[in-house]
Formats: C-alpha cells, sequence, structure tokens
C-alpha cells in the first residue's frame, strides 16, 4: 500500500492508495464526515480485495492529505446559517462527487462499484445521478437522501458533536475517544487502543476543524435526492444500523425505498461506525451487491 496523488482538472489534488489487482473490477471506497481514507482499515480493505477486487479508497477534499481549502474561513455560525439555508459553503457535494469521478479518470477506470458511508453515501448517491455510465453498482452505509424529514440526528447528540477540539492533538484525540462514545454501536464497542491510535493517524495526516466545518455545510445544503435515486438502474443496497444516533435509520429506510430494486440491510446494535466484527458484513453486502450487476 502506496499512498499517490491525483492532480484533477479542477485544480483539486486526492490523496488515494489501493489493494489488490488493477485487472479486477474496482471498489471505490468514500469516507464520511471529517474521515481520511484510514477510517476504511487496512485490514478492512484487504478483505475485501481478497473477493477479487481493486479496492480504491482516497481523502476527500479538507481530509487528511488532499487538498485543503484553508482560502475559505467558516466557523459555528456559518454551520447555523447553512442549517436555515442562508449561507453556503465553498463547495457542494457535487463538487466532491466530481472529484471521486476525476479520481476514477486518473486511474482510468471506465466504471466501479461505489460505497459510500455516511457522507461519503450522500457523495456516491450524487455521483451515481450524475454518472450512472460510470457505476456498476451502489452500496450505501449509514446515510440518507438528503430530505429533511429523514435521516435527522438524536437531539441528545447535537451539543456534543457541535463542540470542537482545541488545535492540538491531544485535544483532538481525546474529543475522538468522546465522540466514539457519542455514536459508536453499544453491540459492538470499538477498543479504545484501536480508536486512539485511528484518532492519532487522523490528526497526523492533516485534520483541521474547519475543513470538517466546510464539508458540514456542504452535507447541511444538500438538495433532496429522493426523485433522481428514483431513476436509477443500478444494483443498489443499503446498510444501517437501527441503533445509529447520528443518521436516523429512517435516512437509510427512504435510501432504500427511493432506488428500485434496492436492497435494505438493518443491523441490530450498529451506531455509526464500522466495527471490526462486522467487517465480513459490510464485505459481504458490497460483494452481492456487485454481483447483481454482473449477472446476465
Amino acid at each position: 500500500m502506496t499512498e499517490r496523488v491525483a492532480a484533477l482538472p479542477s485544480g483539486v489534488t486526492i490523496c488515494f492508495d489501493t489493494f489488490g489487482s488493477p485487472d479486477d473490477p474496482t471498489v471505490l471506497l468514500v469516507m464520511g464526515l471529517g474521515g481520511p481514507m484510514g477510517w476504511w482499515d487496512e485490514e478492512f480493505c484487504r478483505r475485501l480485495s481478497a473477493r477479487g477486487f481493486q479496492v480504491v479508497r482516497f481523502d476527500n477534499r479538507d481530509t487528511g492529505r488532499s487538498t485543503t481549502f484553508s482560502d475559505h474561513h467558516v466557523g459555528r455560525s456559518d454551520v447555523v446559517r447553512a442549517y436555515f439555508r442562508l449561507a453556503k459553503g465553498p463547495y457542494t457535494l457535487g463538487d466532491m462527487a466530481q472529484d471521486a469521478l476525476g479520481l476514477l479518470n486518473h486511474l482510468g477506470i471506465a466504471g466501479a462499484h461505489l460505497v459510500g458511508m455516511a457522507m461519503g453515501g450522500m457523495i456516491a448517491q450524487t455521483l451515481a445521478i450524475a454518472h450512472p455510465d460510470r457505476v456498476l453498482s451502489l452500496t450505501s452505509i449509514m446515510s440518507t437522501t438528503g430530505r429533511r424529514r429523514v435521516g435527522w440526528q438524536q437531539a441528545r447528540i447535537l451539543p456534543r458533536l457541535l463542540r470542537t477540539a482545541d488545535p492540538t492533538r491531544e485535544s483532538y484525540v481525546a474529543h475522538s475517544l468522546r465522540r466514539r462514545g457519542t455514536i459508536g454501536s453499544p453491540a459492538f464497542p470499538t477498543d479504545e487502543a484501536i480508536a486512539r491510535a485511528r484518532a492519532e493517524e487522523t490528526y497526523d495526516r492533516g485534520w483541521t476543524s474547519e475543513g470538517v466545518t466546510r464539508q458540514m455545510m456542504a452535507v447541511l445544503t444538500q438538495p433532496d435526492r429522493t426523485k433522481q435515486l428514483a431513476s436509477l438502474d443500478v444494483p443498489a443496497t443499503v446498510i444501517h444500523g437501527r441503533a445509529d444516533p447520528l443518521v436516523h435509520p429512517s435516512g437509510g429506510r427512504a435510501t432504500a425505498a427511493a432506488i428500485p430494486g434496492a436492497e435494505l440491510v438493518s443491523i441490530a446494535g450498529l451506531g455509526h461506525d464500522l466495527p471490526v466484527p462486522l467487517y465480513d458484513a459490510f464485505i459481504d453486502a458490497i460483494v452481492h451487491t456487485a454481483a447483481r450487476a454482473t449477472r446476465p
């Protein structure tokens, strides 16, 4: 595994790496809010690759070692204004979907199986709508359609989510460990040593609170994709945890209902994370969805 950088025609640079053979079908993994590609754990990627895929993971813009939009300063008040549609961020989920498309172009990949988690699911849906010819299958995890009446956050966690960490490594790690307790899976708790190591890597690879805020503004100003999702003609699976406090399970149900023929996988005890004990369950769903694309 060697990190590489794709310089896109838009001027954005995207850091990525790959697992497996480029001769195999490609699975493009798209991570969620504030998450660098390392949140798709190497073990997860290797297990998925071993099922016969080239796996590509990448840092979204404003994450990790991809382009940071540091000239666009935003704060908590901008998030509030974006929630009420009174402000826009420097980019949209559509722009982030174009980054993913640009990466596929850079790698010479005509079509890929898209897998997106949370915000990554929103990006994957957006890409599938805009460029259906480039999408072989879609697996949307812990995500939603953009409709405000579904996929909401539990009110009890909002103050903790809006509380940002000080710009120090120690503060970020402590904040991440508290967040794990807020949105993690009650039935599949993540080992603290693993969570700490992931937080340290996230910070060291270029975390900034403003980067997360800019991504959040893109999420808050996204359109309702329900009608556009109904036009998709692609095998799709929607995975959602029944204990997800960050994106209510209604978001997953709405996504599955919107996409013709989509399958819904609802997992008891799963919150808003990717627990190691469920790696094989997620991978089985991705592989099953991809297989549906190759059946005559």
